[in-house]
């Protein structure tokens, strides 16, 4: 009668040598960055779908400081910005703008902070797997020599896990590295888009209604 034998996913990752140790460490890593830029994305494009209705309705109504006070209840990037221009009403609006854009350039930059080493696993972990493949094939064909004429699929065995396993943890970590990156990266590309958005309304207004640029409240 035939017996057959079932392996583990654990047990077969032990299989795959050192590099699968790397590779674990990599996905725990890729893991962590797609959290924590999750969280602080989602955190900043948060912000009242009214926010820039009220700040032209406070800046028509030369209640500046009102104005400042509704942007500092939002800690998101737009709120930040628009509180940046509004602090320099009165200077010449290509300062303003210069000011404003200066904050957003700061703004993106601490979002897609951390996203280059997401792209990096996503990119090194399938490298890692291949180099799994070829140190595994060579400690087969290893073996192999040294077996001589009593060659035996035992002694193969290891280094065929070993280079089977590791490019599939390496694809794996690989593909959802890739996957993770690309998604953080439409989010960041979303509140840049608002970003803007908000910065074009915002300098038009001064602009549409220069008594905005010289009143004070």
């Amino acid at each position: 009668m035939l017996t057959t034998q079932s392996i583990s996913i654990l047990e077969m990752a032990t299989k795959g040598g050192w590099i699968m140790i790397v590779l674990l460490l990599l996905s725990i890593l890729a893991l962590y960055i797609f959290g924590k830029k999750w969280w602080v994305i989602a955190q900043a494009s948060k912000i009242d779908k009214d926010f820039m209705k009220d700040i032209k309705d406070y800046l028509l109504d030369g209640k500046i400081k009102s104005a400042k006070t509704l942007c500092g209840k939002f800690d998101s990037p737009i709120a930040r910005m628009i509180e940046t221009g509004i602090a320099r009403i009165g200077k010449p609006l290509s300062d303003i703008q210069t000011a404003v854009d200066n904050v957003g350039n700061a703004e993106i930059a601490r979002l897609e902070k951390g996203l280059p080493y997401l792209a990096t696993i996503a990119g090194g972990a399938p490298m890692l797997g291949f180099l799994g493949t070829v140190t595994g094939m060579v400690k087969a064909f290893f073996n192999m020599a040294n077996a001589g004429n009593n060659i035996d699929i035992s002694l193969l065995s290891g280094g065929i896990y070993e280079a089977m396993i590791t490019t599939v943890g390496g694809l794996i970590v690989g593909i959802i590295a890739y996957f993770a990156y690309n998604f953080l990266t439409a989010k960041v590309s979303d509140v840049v888009f608002k970003m803007e958005n908000a910065t074009i309304e915002f300098m038009d207004l001064l602009s549409e209604q220069p008594q905005i640029n010289s009143e004070n409240e």
